[in-house]
């Protein structure tokens, strides 16, 4: 029998057992997904142009009216300036990182991860042929430790990727961050992966800033983002990639060869989207005062530390004072109290943790972390 790729058995270990839906009574604070329903607004926009014949091909990158609408929202929201021409709108942002590194990449060369970091990269980078390096983030706050990563660097680095507000800590990286990696890169020229899915969702005083924005940054940095958090349309598959002209040939080189665009009836939907801020706002308003619940509710639990949030919708729990490890306590936690949750340690450099997404409703949110606290009032 011929083989398969021997890259992957280093794929997506572990998480089958801890994201399998359980029976309707368990409180799940597992899914990375808004509760809310898409839009009807942007929902009628598909069908406006299903009735108009919008079903054939088009450009590969994507329309021109939707490119232009996200280098509009890039620029008029967070101030990067990215030509038109140099976006390509993809099947969701997973197939955005995967042609970065596709295009960009080289089998043997290294990716610098700050961890922990969304399980993806680290399958992404290790399909491809190429080495993820987690370097491990400052604790308690999760931002990067400048140290560690000036130490993990090799004649083999080629990336360093970078998720802000971050899944799985909540992280949002300071400004004096942002400009200390982009010195980073261009010291040792490297690409800047810049995943910003969540950043509309932003609850500190210091916004997302974005890499590209920074002297020096935008000649190296790939900008990622998409539709699916901040607008309830996951299911869509919608997602882009933007960086300067060399980088933006090699993506549309990348999505000619695998996808050769996105449903042309989902653009127009997109392109209304990222302007439809009063239907993005009260999503992103309950997301900002669920933050504040679900933070109340686990300080008041004395065996977990906790600290606030700065972005997306993933709270940390820091599990020591349990003297459990992670994953006996998400096992435990789903067998004994009917919550489930993400143990961190299936994430290199999230052991001792457990991650939390508050993307459910505060009645949810309430019952989970009272059954958490009664569960370990019993047990410890």
């Amino acid at each position: 029998m011929p083989s398969v790729n021997n890259h992957l058995d280093k794929v997506g270990k572990g998480f089958a057992d801890f994201l399998t839906p359980p029976l309707e009574h368990v409180i799940r604070f597992t899914v990375g997904q808004p509760d809310f329903p898409t839009p009807d607004s942007i929902k009628s926009k598909v069908v406006e142009a299903l009735d108009a014949g919008k079903t054939t091909y088009t450009r590969t990158g994507g329309s021109p009216e939707l490119c232009k609408s996200v280098s509009r929202f890039l620029n008029e929201r967070f101030s990067i300036t990215v030509d038109w021409e140099n976006i390509v709108v993809t099947p969701g942002c997973k197939q955005a990182i995967l042609y970065a590194l596709m295009g960009l990449g080289n089998p043997g060369e290294e990716v610098l991860l700050l961890a922990p970091a969304w399980p993806t990269y680290d399958a992404q980078i290790s399909l491809l042929g190429m080495t993820p390096v987690h370097v491990p983030c400052t604790t308690p706050d999760f931002h990067p430790d400048f140290d560690a990563l000036e130490k993990a660097i090799t004649e083999k680095t080629k990336f360093i990727l970078i998720n802000s507000p971050n899944n799985p800590t909540g992280a949002v990286y300071t400004p004096d961050e942002v400009v200390a990696i982009v010195d980073l890169a261009i010291r040792h020229d490297l690409w800047i992966l810049d995943d910003m899915i969540y950043a509309t969702m932003v609850w500190t005083e210091h916004p997302y800033v974005s890499p590209a924005t920074i002297p020096g940054g935008a000649e190296r940095t790939i900008t990622i983002g998409g539709w699916s958090k901040s607008w309830a349309m996951t299911g869509w598959r919608l997602g882009f990639c933007a960086g300067p002209p060399a980088a933006a040939k090699a993506l549309h080189l990348c999505q000619t060869s695998a996808a050769t665009h996105v449903p042309t009836f989902t653009m127009d939907a997109a392109a209304f989207a990222l302007f439809a801020d009063d239907d993005r706002m009260p999503m992103h308003n309950a997301f900002k005062e669920r933050r504040e619940v679900i933070f109340t509710e686990l300080s008041n639990i004395p065996q977990l530390k906790v600290r606030k949030p700065e972005g997306a919708f993933y709270i940390i729990i820091d599990i020591e004072g349990t003297g459990m490890d992670d994953k006996t306590f998400a096992r435990r936690a789903l067998e004994e109290a009917d919550v489930q949750l993400i143990p961190a340690s299936l994430m290199p450099g999230g052991e001792g943790f457990c991650r939390i997404s508050y993307a459910t409703n505060i009645p949810n949110i309430i019952e989970g972390c009272k059954r958490l606290r009664e569960w370990l009032e019993r047990v410890c």
